[in-house]
């Protein structure tokens, strides 16, 4: 069937304004292969959720990377890498990561935490808390007996921070002389709150403290007062740790339930 000249002028309109609309959705188009408006978009949501301001520039840095890649991802192709067994296992686990933050994702957007619970659980962190802060300087080292020697060390005057800049295997705090920033006990493995509390001030431990990251020598340099945030201004990060905790319980359920040979 022939078209009139009428019908070909309509049909090359509709046909160049589909034309037109999916490049309006596309970012570009590298050796005919469309980059989608889409992926473009996932990359500017990740990138303002790590702090970064959405702007012309960003986008262009993000609109280059993804030409970029895409243009890596032709030449691996072509060299059938996608072939091969270690890279379609990598692809595997990438999917399967994809698809456990969609999951998560899912799972909390689903799932509101009502505000008796986050009040009780502000509650809970205050009293675990404590109402004291402690700022401490640590020597860690890999067994008890060289721990030992480091007490008796400073117990006949040696300095601390130089010991720790030494010896210390704590990178974190080493090059500061071992001093680690204002705390409460809670934000320390047990072993180290609980000796890190008996000492007073300028005191250090009689003995060394061991936890799972190894042998540590301990001195209190000052205490003050903690001030707790309100709970509106703590409120959402409270929501999170709930949900992540409630989430591990889902976690553990499925696990509970799935047959693994």
């Amino acid at each position: 069937m022939r078209l009139t000249k009428f019908s070909q002028v309509v049909f090359g309109s509709i046909l160049c304004c589909a034309v037109m609309s999916v490049q309006a959705q596309s970012v570009a188009k590298v050796n005919g292969v469309v980059i989608p408006q889409s992926r473009l978009d996932l990359m500017v949501k990740a990138a303002v959720a790590q702090g970064q301001a959405d702007g012309p520039e960003m986008r262009k840095a993000l609109r280059e990377n993804l030409i970029a890649e895409e243009i890596i991802a032709q030449e691996a192709l072509k060299k059938k890498l996608a072939k091969d067994a270690e890279v379609i296992a990598q692809m595997e686990i990438a999917r399967q990561a994809v698809l456990v933050r969609a999951f998560q994702a899912d799972y909390i957007k689903h799932n509101n935490v009502s505000d008796d619970t986050l009040r009780k659980e502000y509650d809970m962190l205050k009293v675990q808390m404590g109402d004291k802060e402690y700022r401490a300087r640590h020597i860690l080292v890999e067994n008890e007996n060289t721990a030992k020697d480091i007490i008796a060390s400073l117990k006949k005057g040696g300095n601390f921070a130089k010991i720790a800049e030494e010896k210390s295997l704590d990178e974190g705090s080493k090059s500061n002389g071992g001093e680690l920033n204002w705390s409460p006990p809670a934000a320390y493995v047990r072993p180290f709150s609980e000796a890190l509390v008996r000492l007073s001030k300028g005191g250090l431990t009689d003995q060394p403290v061991q936890t799972s990251f190894g042998w540590h020598v301990i001195q209190l340099m000052d205490t003050r007062p903690m001030t707790v945030p309100p709970f509106e201004e703590v409120k959402q990060n409270i929501q999170q740790r709930v949900l992540q905790r409630e989430f591990g319980t889902v976690v553990q359920d499925l696990r509970s339930k799935a047959k693994v040979e």
